[in-house]
């Protein structure tokens, strides 16, 4: 069987790397450190098919350094320490130059795997070199994280990836034998999202199932053939982001059993339960707010009870949160106040802070007036007294607009009842 075409094209130097300029360009972040060989432990952090596992590689290469390999579905804290001894008796042979570690999908190690790295990785025993494309803020222990530096990587360009297909049909040594036309790449260029990983699998695809001699590659040809060979989508990540799309569209739209199809998708397909669990805290927030607050309550209890509890049971704390999500009231009330806000506070820069709120730690402000109109809100009727919170500048602006729902019409009443017409309510 051949191998894939992303893999024969797969860089092997710097020289033949795409994209990520930032990093590896002339002036790249990482190329200094990579042409001296003075290699920190990193974690490369971007989405699928855009080259972190290539530039581990390149770096091992470049470097001159052993490399070694695992990939955190199928590596337990065994495997761990079984590499790091082999680096601890290689690094008698390289002591200027400690051997490499690459660790892919680095998110999916538990706190005890991850834990087991930190001794290695300060002790300089090995250069840790970590995957992933979950943030590493939530997804790597703050320990670990502290001792690697993060680089971003981003998603291919449009001319990095029409570049990659030149490359595709000149170089590889199966596909430059055949007469391929570009004739039009939008929907080749869409499909894969960025993924260059994902754009190669998919022109293989359409180059080898294509019976002519010459093969034109056109829009409808490429829907036309992504449609019928659904399968070659890898069920871990290809998909990824069209079905959380329509998984948090179908909550949104309260329909339950579109959500809960949508869940059950990426459950078959091994997607991380603190993904899935993570978006719903989103979604509880920026649209459902304060037409249901329990539903916040509710998705942040669902993300703690997934992580604790795990597969296979995590599936059904899962659907009763987004059945739950699906059928309650919505709002975005909440989401578009703060973007109208931000946007005012981008608009207006640093406003004054009205006198009258202003804290007075020191003597000198106390003489300069800070606070002393302050109304203490508690002694009024009804624990209210009406006052000016806002900069001078933007006094009367309404930011927070509740939604058209049974629980913020109560909040309306509410700000009616307490501001009159000051704010429209």
């Amino acid at each position: 069987m051949n191998t894939p075409l992303a893999e024969r094209l797969r860089p092997k130097t710097l020289d033949d790397y795409l994209s990520q300029e930032h990093l590896v360009g002339d002036k790249g972040s990482l190329t200094s450190s990579i042409k001296s060989g003075v290699i920190p432990s990193l974690i490369l952090w971007g989405p699928p098919g855009v080259g972190k596992t290539t530039l581990a590689s390149i770096i091992a290469e470049e470097s001159k350094r052993p490399f070694y390999v695992l990939s955190a579905i199928n590596s337990g804290v065994k495997d761990v320490r079984e590499v790091i001894d082999k680096a601890k008796n290689a690094g008698g042979l390289f002591t200027q130059k400690n051997p490499l570690l690459f660790i892919d999908e680095i998110h999916r190690f538990s706190k005890s795997q991850q834990d087991s790295l930190l001794a290695a990785v300060e002790k300089g025993w090995v250069t840790l070199i970590g995957a992933t494309t979950e943030n590493p803020s939530f997804e790597v222990i703050p320990a670990l994280l502290s001792r690697c530096q993060v680089y971003v990587l981003n998603p291919f360009s449009a001319d990095d990836l029409r570049a990659l297909l030149k490359r595709a049909m000149t170089q590889d040594s199966i596909l430059s034998k055949k007469e391929i036309e570009l004739q039009e790449t939008e929907a080749l260029l869409r499909i894969s999202g960025g993924d260059a990983r994902k754009l190669l699998n998919i022109f293989e695809l359409l180059v080898t199932t294509e019976t002519s001699e010459k093969v034109v590659i056109t829009n409808a040809m490429v829907q036309q053939k992504v449609q019928q060979n659904t399968v070659m989508y890898d069920k871990t990540g290809e998909q990824h982001y069209d079905i959380i799309s329509a998984f948090i569209k179908s909550i949104r739209g309260s329909d339950p059993n579109a959500a809960v199809y949508y869940l059950a998708r990426m459950l078959e397909g091994g997607e991380d339960l603190k993904f899935i669990a993570r978006r719903l805290i989103i979604l509880a927030s920026e649209d459902i707010g304060n037409a249901n607050p329990t539903a916040l309550i509710m998705a942040t209890n669902a993300f703690t009870a997934v992580t604790t509890i795990g597969y296979p049971e995590a599936r059904i704390i899962l659907s009763q949160c987004v059945t739950y999500l699906a059928t309650s009231p919505k709002s975005n009330a909440s989401y578009m106040a703060i973007n109208r806000a931000q946007q005012l506070v981008k608009q207006t820069g640093d406003l004054p802070i009205p006198i009258a709120l202003r804290n007075a730690p020191t003597k000198l402000m106390k003489e300069l007036g800070y606070g002393d109109e302050y109304k203490y809100s508690h002694d009024g009727a009804g624990n209210f007294i009406a006052q000016e919170f806002l900069p001078e500048q933007i006094t009367n602006q309404k930011l927070y607009d509740p939604g058209a729902n049974a629980r913020e019409d109560g909040i309306r009443k509410f700000l009616k009842n307490r501001w009159g017409d000051k704010y429209d309510y």
